[in-house]
This record gives C-alpha cells, sequence and structure tokens, in this order.
C-alpha cells in the first residue's frame, strides 16, 4: 500500500491534481496502513496521519468522520480479503476431495491467514488489537468475530471431512482441534506484531499446524 500523491493543508490546492471520488480515502487508509507497519506500537493519532499525507486534520473528517472509521476501513479490507480466499480454498479443496479434505481445508485456511498477515504486518497489530487499544470498543469486537468465525469454518471443515471419511471418526473432537489451531494462529500474529514484526508466524507453521489438526 503505497500513497500516490500529496496535498496542501487545505486540501484544494490549484496547481495539483485533485485526487478522484474515493480516491483520497484510499490514500488515507493505505497511509494508516503504513505508519501501522512501523516497529514500535506507538498509538497512530490523527494529526501524525495528517502530517503523513501533509494535508490538515480537518481534511481527513471529509473523508472519515472519525478516526474509529478509518479502522474500519482497514478491518474492512481484512475480512472481505479474507473470507474470499477461504471461500476460494474451500471450493477448490471440495472440488478434488481426498480422504483427508476437511484437514487439509484447516491446514490451508490457517496458512492464508498467516501468509496473509506476512504479506501485511500493519495489519496484525489490527487483528489482534494492538493498534486498537483506545479506539471505540466494537473495533475489537468486530476482530473478535472474524476469528470466532475462522474457528467456526475450520471446526466444520473437520466434521465435514470426517463424515466424507468414516475412518476418521474417533479422532480428536473437532471442536477442540478448531479452537486450539485457531487460537495458536492468532498467538503467533500477536508474537510478530510485538516482536516489531521480526518473529515470523510461519516459523515451523506446517509441522504445527499438522500436530494439532492430524
Amino acid at each position: 500500500m503505497t500513497d500516490t500523491s500529496a496535498e496542501t493543508s487545505s486540501d484544494d490546492a490549484p496547481t495539483r491534481k485533485r485526487p478522484k471520488p474515493g480516491e483520497r480515502r484510499v490514500q488515507i487508509l493505505q497511509m494508516l496502513a503504513s505508519m501501522l507497519e512501523q516497529p514500535g506500537g506507538e498509538r497512530i493519532t490523527t494529526a501524525a496521519l495528517a502530517a503523513r499525507l501533509e494535508v490538515s486534520e480537518a481534511a481527513l473528517y471529509r473523508h472519515f468522520a472519525s478516526k474509529a472509521q478509518m479502522f474500519e476501513g482497514l478491518i474492512d479490507f481484512i475480512e472481505q480479503t479474507i473470507f474470499s480466499l477461504i471461500n476460494q480454498i474451500i471450493e477448490k479443496e471440495a472440488a478434488d476431495p481426498a480422504p483427508d479434505v476437511g484437514v487439509r481445508q484447516s491446514h490451508r485456511i490457517l496458512s492464508m491467514l498467516v501468509q496473509f498477515v506476512e504479506k501485511n504486518p500493519g495489519m496484525a497489530r489490527v487483528m489482534v488489537g494492538d493498534a486498537l487499544v483506545l479506539e471505540h470498543e466494537r473495533l475489537q469486537q468486530r476482530m473478535n468475530a472474524l476469528f470466532d468465525k475462522v474457528e467456526t469454518t475450520v471446526k466444520q471443515c473437520l466434521r465435514d471431512g470426517r463424515l466424507a471419511a468414516p475412518t476418521q471418526v474417533g479422532a480428536v473432537d473437532a471442536q477442540i482441534q478448531a479452537s486450539t489451531a485457531v487460537a495458536f494462529v492468532a498467538g503467533r500474529l500477536q508474537r510478530f506484531a510485538r516482536s516489531g514484526f521480526k518473529r515470523l508466524p510461519s516459523e515451523h507453521l506446517d509441522s504445527a499446524l499438522s500436530l494439532m489438526l492430524g
């Protein structure tokens, strides 16, 4: 995510090309995501964000009613990207089923989550809540709901896979496996964010997931 244009504090400089409708909103979110990628974990203020964009704080509020709404824009991106990829994984594996289809789907879903964060490190701070401290409570609730939905999806994949492969009946309960694996991945994301993005969450990931998912 990169910022592509600058703007004076009036947000109305006649000598510079004005952004197209919606373009400034995207630029604001791109800059917010970029600032979240800086190690240190300092709380981002609208003043600092405006300074990086070379606009006034008033200019930010022409596009977002509050900083919370800016974070909601990032959360929208996270949700849409992750669940779109989850649907693709489920459909692809279901089209070519194997005896361990549920495990394969679950493994790929959780690996995708880690890969998404490694490619978008600033999003890790949003997903684990570090960037949402002192922000509106509903933001953290949305992130909690995202992990709950991922856990439910993994649980369903494991259960459906066992129905398709009766020989797996008697294995560890799918709910236990799903909750353990998702909690493990969430912990890896938290470690990644709090290490200044130095401890990669993908470290020995395949082996760890194989132990938890079977």
